[in-house]
């Protein structure tokens, strides 16, 4: 696919031969026409996008593609009804062309948390897991990482991160539509690796740490955000059923219980960097993302407990290196 050969050549200079070999097929298929019923029509809106010029981009305070000045107002009219096809929009806040892209999360607001509390990514090769529509990828690129690449088996968020792509234009940024597990084992590749909101929805968390160090290069830094509990180092919530309405959440640690779990793996230079409880100002419907949001998932009578009845959202940050 030539969307990607860019990213062929950044990985086989990086010294990569494995990955590089086995993309194409795991791509094509990803991408096969029978992978999801909608995948033809996303693909439309993309293609179907205009070709633009912005006259400025900012990726660094925010991620901002073009001005209101870059296009006519009908232009802009059209673009924001494209937009509004690849609905529901989860991550982001974006501005594109002076559309803004009001997203269920303030993933903005997670970024802040994060950006002050790790090593520099310039001139970084960055891997993002679960990076969702790609929007934190576009901070890391901002950032200064020399190569961003994000994973994420979720076909409407790939159609969303590319219709980006397409508007911002050409850059050392590549989302893929693969899971942790279509990386190569123990490739040791990358400076940073980012794992943001998918631990508690692995089946087996150990096995998740132990992928992702096997994705760092000897000294490259891990950040893992994650959902978390009080508690002490043996204290792990496993939801009998549904945790705050989803269905794929298994394992809800401690802080301290995460951090031995991470001593376990390997990891050296394990901090906790931040411990945020989630807020229905950051995690809410919006006109981008019309389904039900937080508010709708915590108990209406104390918003310390989920509708389940067990601890509302709180997230916590860890950073760490690879020995």
């Amino acid at each position: 696919m030539t969307l990607y050969q860019g990213l062929y050549q950044a990985l086989a200079a990086a010294g990569d031969e494995v990955w590089v070999n086995r993309l194409p097929e795991q791509l094509a298929a990803a991408f096969a026409d029978s992978s999801h019923g909608d995948l033809k029509r996303w693909q439309q809106v993309v293609d179907d996008l205009p070709d633009l010029m912005p006259s400025s981009v900012d990726l660094l305070e925010s991620v901002r593609v073009g001005q209101a000045e870059d296009i006519s107002d009908e232009m802009r009219a059209g673009l924001r009804e494209q937009l509004m096809q690849l609905h529901p929009w989860r991550k982001g806040p974006y501005r594109i062309f002076d559309i803004d892209i009001d997203t269920e999360w303030r993933s903005d607001w997670k970024w802040d948390r994060v950006k002050d509390q790790i090593a520099p990514l310039r001139n970084r090769l960055v891997l993002d897991v679960g990076c969702g529509n790609g929007y934190h990828c576009w901070r890391m690129l901002g950032a200064g990482a020399r190569l961003v690449v994000g994973i994420d088996p979720t076909l409407l968020s790939v159609m969303q991160f590319q219709a980006i792509r397409k508007l911002h234009g050409e850059a050392p940024i590549y989302l893929l539509p693969l899971g942790i597990e279509d990386v190569p084992p123990n490739m040791g590749l990358f400076d940073t690796v980012f794992s943001m909101g998918v631990l508690y929805h692995r089946r087996s968390p150990i096995d998740h740490l132990l992928e992702l160090r096997g994705c760092l290069r000897a000294g490259g830094e891990l950040i893992l955000e994650t959902l978390v509990v009080e508690g002490d180092a043996q204290h792990v919530l496993v939801p009998e059923g549904r945790y705050a309405q989803m269905r794929n959440v298994w394992f809800l640690p401690s802080c301290a219980a995460l951090m031995l779990w991470m001593h376990r793996c390997g990891f050296k230079n394990i901090r906790l960097a931040d411990v945020s409880k989630t807020s229905v100002e950051e995690q809410r419907s919006t006109e981008w993302m019309r389904f039900h949001s937080l508010a709708e998932f915590l108990d209406p009578h104390s918003p310390d407990l989920t509708c389940e009845g067990l601890p509302a959202p709180v997230r916590a940050v860890i950073v760490a290196s690879a020995d």
